[in-house]
């Protein structure tokens, strides 16, 4: 009889611990707005992503598209050995991404309340 109580009531705590892992996992691995960064440049991706994107006018107007920037910080990759983290009052951020067999890469300012991409290059 202890046996099957304990073995019960180990039942009932797995079963608990199920369902609660589930619904982590849900809400990580779905588009219901949990997003778990931990790497340098995920953080820093996921910071640029939630201002809005303003243009400087050294952009050329064919490169002001803000779904190609968008692009790029879904899932860019941030040179940390470029940018100037250190900068007052907006941190300077190089980040480049592949997009259709070409490199390209962006000179972006990451200020409190907006991102301000400065420059735009396509790289060999």
């Amino acid at each position: 009889m202890g046996f099957l109580r304990r073995l019960g009531w180990y039942m009932v705590g797995l079963s608990i611990g199920i369902v609660f892992l589930v619904f982590f996992l849900k809400k990580k691995s779905g588009g219901e707005g949990m997003d778990f960064c931990y790497f340098p440049n995920c953080r820093v991706l996921k910071d640029m992503r939630s201002k809005p994107i303003s243009f400087g006018e050294a952009v050329p107007e064919a490169y002001r598209d803000t779904l190609m920037v968008k692009s790029i910080l879904a899932d860019g990759n941030v040179d940390f050995g470029k940018s100037d983290t250190k900068a007052e009052p907006c941190k300077v951020y190089y980040v480049s991404k592949k997009i259709a067999d070409q490199n390209m890469e962006l000179q972006v300012r990451n200020c409190q309340e907006e991102l301000i991409v400065e420059k735009t290059a396509l790289l060999d």
